[in-house]
Protein backbone atom coordinates (compact mmCIF):
# COMPACT_ATOMS: atom_id res chain seq x y z
CA UNK A 1 0.00 0.00 0.00
CA UNK A 2 1.34 3.41 -0.98
CA UNK A 3 1.43 5.68 2.08
CA UNK A 4 0.50 8.90 0.38
CA UNK A 5 -2.29 11.24 -0.60
CA UNK A 6 -2.42 11.22 -4.37
CA UNK A 7 -4.42 13.33 -6.82
CA UNK A 8 -4.67 11.84 -10.30
CA UNK A 9 -5.86 13.87 -13.32
CA UNK A 10 -8.53 15.64 -11.27
CA UNK A 11 -11.12 17.70 -13.13
CA UNK A 12 -13.67 19.57 -11.00
CA UNK A 13 -16.51 21.96 -11.73
CA UNK A 14 -18.67 24.27 -9.63
CA UNK A 15 -22.00 25.66 -10.83
CA UNK A 16 -21.18 24.62 -14.37
CA UNK A 17 -17.70 26.20 -14.43
CA UNK A 18 -14.60 24.03 -14.67
CA UNK A 19 -12.12 25.03 -11.95
CA UNK A 20 -9.63 22.17 -11.71
CA UNK A 21 -8.28 21.01 -15.06
CA UNK A 22 -6.29 17.84 -14.63
CA UNK A 23 -4.51 18.29 -11.29
CA UNK A 24 -1.78 15.77 -10.50
CA UNK A 25 -0.12 15.89 -7.10
CA UNK A 26 1.38 13.39 -4.65
CA UNK A 27 1.91 14.00 -0.92
CA UNK A 28 3.87 11.12 0.67
CA UNK A 29 3.30 10.41 4.35
CA UNK A 30 5.95 12.14 6.44
CA UNK A 31 6.37 15.17 4.18
CA UNK A 32 5.11 18.76 4.26
CA UNK A 33 4.29 20.31 0.89
CA UNK A 34 3.32 23.89 0.07
CA UNK A 35 0.73 24.73 -2.57
CA UNK A 36 1.10 28.26 -3.95
CA UNK A 37 -0.38 30.25 -6.79
CA UNK A 38 -2.18 33.50 -7.65
CA UNK A 39 -5.79 34.24 -6.73
CA UNK A 40 -8.25 32.09 -8.64
CA UNK A 41 -5.73 29.35 -9.42
CA UNK A 42 -7.86 26.68 -7.74
CA UNK A 43 -5.83 26.10 -4.56
CA UNK A 44 -8.68 26.34 -2.05
CA UNK A 45 -10.98 24.42 -4.39
CA UNK A 46 -8.48 21.56 -4.43
CA UNK A 47 -8.37 21.55 -0.62
CA UNK A 48 -12.16 21.44 -0.35
CA UNK A 49 -12.48 18.69 -2.95
CA UNK A 50 -9.86 16.55 -1.19
CA UNK A 51 -11.91 16.92 2.00
CA UNK A 52 -15.12 15.97 0.17
CA UNK A 53 -17.05 19.23 -0.16
CA UNK A 54 -20.31 18.22 -1.89
CA UNK A 55 -20.68 21.61 -3.56
CA UNK A 56 -18.05 20.63 -6.11
CA UNK A 57 -18.49 18.06 -8.86
CA UNK A 58 -15.66 15.70 -9.75
CA UNK A 59 -15.87 15.29 -13.52
CA UNK A 60 -12.82 13.07 -13.92
CA UNK A 61 -9.87 11.72 -11.97
CA UNK A 62 -9.28 10.14 -8.60
CA UNK A 63 -8.25 10.97 -5.04
CA UNK A 64 -6.28 8.17 -3.39
CA UNK A 65 -5.52 7.92 0.32
CA UNK A 66 -2.94 5.26 1.17
CA UNK A 67 -3.83 3.54 -2.09
CA UNK A 68 -7.60 3.59 -1.48
CA UNK A 69 -9.86 5.51 -3.85
CA UNK A 70 -11.80 7.97 -1.64
CA UNK A 71 -13.22 10.09 -4.49
CA UNK A 72 -16.80 9.09 -3.69
CA UNK A 73 -16.54 8.98 0.11
CA UNK A 74 -18.43 11.43 2.34
CA UNK A 75 -16.40 14.02 4.29
CA UNK A 76 -16.89 12.23 7.64
CA UNK A 77 -15.65 8.95 6.15
CA UNK A 78 -12.53 10.68 4.85
CA UNK A 79 -11.95 12.24 8.26
CA UNK A 80 -12.14 8.84 9.97
CA UNK A 81 -9.43 7.62 7.63
CA UNK A 82 -7.12 10.37 8.87
CA UNK A 83 -7.81 13.33 6.59
CA UNK A 84 -8.13 16.83 8.11
CA UNK A 85 -8.99 20.22 6.63
CA UNK A 86 -8.18 23.48 8.43
CA UNK A 87 -10.62 25.98 6.95
CA UNK A 88 -9.68 29.32 5.48
CA UNK A 89 -12.84 30.77 7.06
CA UNK A 90 -13.75 28.69 10.15
CA UNK A 91 -17.45 28.81 11.00
CA UNK A 92 -19.00 29.70 14.35
CA UNK A 93 -21.02 27.01 16.14
CA UNK A 94 -23.02 28.66 18.97
CA UNK A 95 -23.91 26.45 21.91
CA UNK A 96 -21.12 23.90 21.36
CA UNK A 97 -18.17 24.25 23.70
CA UNK A 98 -14.69 23.79 22.26
CA UNK A 99 -13.86 20.94 24.66
CA UNK A 100 -17.07 19.04 23.89
CA UNK A 101 -16.59 19.49 20.16
CA UNK A 102 -13.05 18.13 20.36
CA UNK A 103 -14.13 15.15 22.48
CA UNK A 104 -16.89 14.22 20.03
CA UNK A 105 -14.59 14.73 17.03
CA UNK A 106 -11.89 12.54 18.60
CA UNK A 107 -14.49 9.85 19.33
CA UNK A 108 -15.40 9.80 15.64
CA UNK A 109 -11.73 9.81 14.65
CA UNK A 110 -10.90 6.86 16.93
CA UNK A 111 -14.16 4.95 16.45
CA UNK A 112 -14.58 4.72 20.22
CA UNK A 113 -14.95 6.95 23.27
CA UNK A 114 -11.52 8.43 24.10
CA UNK A 115 -10.14 7.77 27.56
CA UNK A 116 -10.79 10.84 29.66
CA UNK A 117 -7.24 11.05 31.05
CA UNK A 118 -5.69 10.70 27.58
CA UNK A 119 -8.09 13.23 26.08
CA UNK A 120 -7.37 15.90 28.68
CA UNK A 121 -3.65 15.23 28.46
CA UNK A 122 -3.84 15.95 24.72
CA UNK A 123 -5.87 19.10 25.39
CA UNK A 124 -3.45 20.39 28.01
CA UNK A 125 -0.40 19.73 25.82
CA UNK A 126 -2.00 21.44 22.83
CA UNK A 127 -3.19 24.48 24.80
CA UNK A 128 0.28 24.98 26.26
CA UNK A 129 1.93 24.63 22.86
CA UNK A 130 -0.37 27.33 21.45
CA UNK A 131 0.22 29.70 24.39
CA UNK A 132 -3.51 29.71 25.07
CA UNK A 133 -5.52 29.89 28.28
CA UNK A 134 -7.59 26.82 29.23
CA UNK A 135 -10.65 29.07 29.50
CA UNK A 136 -10.95 28.79 25.70
CA UNK A 137 -12.16 25.21 26.16
CA UNK A 138 -15.42 26.39 27.73
CA UNK A 139 -16.14 28.96 25.01
CA UNK A 140 -18.49 28.17 22.16
CA UNK A 141 -16.76 27.02 18.99
CA UNK A 142 -15.35 30.12 17.25
CA UNK A 143 -18.18 32.32 18.59
CA UNK A 144 -16.73 35.75 19.35
CA UNK A 145 -13.26 34.55 18.37
CA UNK A 146 -10.94 36.94 16.59
CA UNK A 147 -9.61 35.89 13.20
CA UNK A 148 -6.35 34.81 14.80
CA UNK A 149 -8.14 32.82 17.50
CA UNK A 150 -10.17 30.97 14.87
CA UNK A 151 -6.98 29.95 13.11
CA UNK A 152 -5.38 28.87 16.39
CA UNK A 153 -8.50 26.82 17.10
CA UNK A 154 -8.03 25.00 13.80
CA UNK A 155 -4.49 24.06 14.89
CA UNK A 156 -5.83 23.05 18.31
CA UNK A 157 -8.11 20.59 16.52
CA UNK A 158 -5.15 19.35 14.48
CA UNK A 159 -3.10 18.72 17.62
CA UNK A 160 -5.90 16.87 19.41
CA UNK A 161 -7.19 14.78 16.49
CA UNK A 162 -3.72 13.92 15.16
CA UNK A 163 -4.67 13.13 11.55
CA UNK A 164 -2.32 11.45 9.10
CA UNK A 165 -2.91 14.01 6.35
CA UNK A 166 -3.78 17.67 6.93
CA UNK A 167 -4.85 20.28 4.38
CA UNK A 168 -4.16 23.77 5.78
CA UNK A 169 -6.07 26.28 3.67
CA UNK A 170 -4.46 29.72 4.02
CA UNK A 171 -4.08 29.29 7.76
CA UNK A 172 -1.76 32.31 7.73
CA UNK A 173 -4.30 34.80 6.33
CA UNK A 174 -5.11 37.58 8.77
CA UNK A 175 -2.47 36.56 11.31
CA UNK A 176 0.01 38.95 12.89
CA UNK A 177 3.60 37.76 13.19
CA UNK A 178 3.21 36.46 16.77
CA UNK A 179 0.11 34.42 15.93
CA UNK A 180 1.82 33.16 12.80
CA UNK A 181 4.73 31.83 14.86
CA UNK A 182 2.36 30.10 17.29
CA UNK A 183 0.41 28.43 14.47
CA UNK A 184 3.64 27.32 12.80
CA UNK A 185 4.90 25.90 16.10
CA UNK A 186 1.77 23.78 16.35
CA UNK A 187 2.13 22.43 12.81
CA UNK A 188 5.85 21.77 13.20
CA UNK A 189 5.22 19.81 16.41
CA UNK A 190 3.20 17.33 14.33
CA UNK A 191 5.96 16.69 11.80
CA UNK A 192 7.21 13.13 11.64
CA UNK A 193 6.91 9.86 9.71
CA UNK A 194 3.17 9.49 10.45
CA UNK A 195 2.04 12.99 9.47
CA UNK A 196 1.85 14.98 6.24
CA UNK A 197 0.50 18.42 5.46
CA UNK A 198 -0.41 20.32 2.32
CA UNK A 199 0.02 23.98 3.24
CA UNK A 200 -1.98 26.25 0.92
CA UNK A 201 -0.64 29.79 0.99
CA UNK A 202 -0.02 32.89 -1.10
CA UNK A 203 3.06 34.02 0.75
CA UNK A 204 6.58 32.99 1.60
CA UNK A 205 6.31 34.40 5.13
CA UNK A 206 4.51 31.30 6.49
CA UNK A 207 7.09 29.09 4.81
CA UNK A 208 9.82 30.85 6.77
CA UNK A 209 8.41 29.04 9.81
CA UNK A 210 6.93 25.89 8.24
CA UNK A 211 9.70 24.98 5.81
CA UNK A 212 8.24 22.67 3.14
CA UNK A 213 9.92 19.64 1.65
CA UNK A 214 8.29 20.36 -1.71
CA UNK A 215 6.56 23.37 -3.29
CA UNK A 216 3.84 23.05 -5.94
CA UNK A 217 2.54 26.00 -7.95
CA UNK A 218 -0.98 26.10 -9.37
CA UNK A 219 -2.21 28.29 -12.21
CA UNK A 220 -5.51 28.14 -14.04
CA UNK A 221 -6.60 24.93 -12.37
CA UNK A 222 -3.39 22.95 -12.90
CA UNK A 223 -0.13 22.27 -11.08
CA UNK A 224 2.36 23.89 -13.44
CA UNK A 225 5.63 23.62 -11.50
CA UNK A 226 7.06 21.62 -8.61
CA UNK A 227 10.33 22.22 -6.82
CA UNK A 228 12.05 22.59 -3.47
CA UNK A 229 11.75 25.39 -0.89
CA UNK A 230 13.83 27.63 -3.16
CA UNK A 231 10.87 27.79 -5.57
CA UNK A 232 8.82 29.67 -2.98
CA UNK A 233 11.68 32.11 -2.48
CA UNK A 234 11.88 32.69 -6.21
CA UNK A 235 8.14 33.40 -6.36
CA UNK A 236 8.53 35.85 -3.49
CA UNK A 237 11.30 37.63 -5.35
CA UNK A 238 9.92 37.58 -8.90
CA UNK A 239 6.15 37.21 -8.53
CA UNK A 240 4.10 34.97 -10.80
CA UNK A 241 4.40 36.75 -14.15
CA UNK A 242 7.66 35.03 -15.12
CA UNK A 243 6.10 31.66 -14.45
CA UNK A 244 3.00 32.55 -16.46
CA UNK A 245 5.27 33.35 -19.39
CA UNK A 246 7.20 30.12 -18.92
CA UNK A 247 3.98 28.07 -18.88
CA UNK A 248 2.58 29.90 -21.89
CA UNK A 249 5.74 29.21 -23.86
CA UNK A 250 5.91 25.54 -22.93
Amino acid sequence: MANRLEIQDLWVSHEGKTILKGVNLALPLGEVHALMGPNGAGKSTLGKVIAGDPNYRVEKGRILLDGEDITELAPDERARKGLFLAFQYPVEVPGVQVANFLRLALRERLGEEPRIAEFYARLKEAIELLDWDESVLSRYLNEGFSGGEKKKNEILQLLVLRPRYAILDETDSGLDIDALKVVARGVNSMRGPEFSALVITHYQRLLNYIVPDVVHVMMDGRVVKTGGPELALELERRGYDWLKEEVAGA
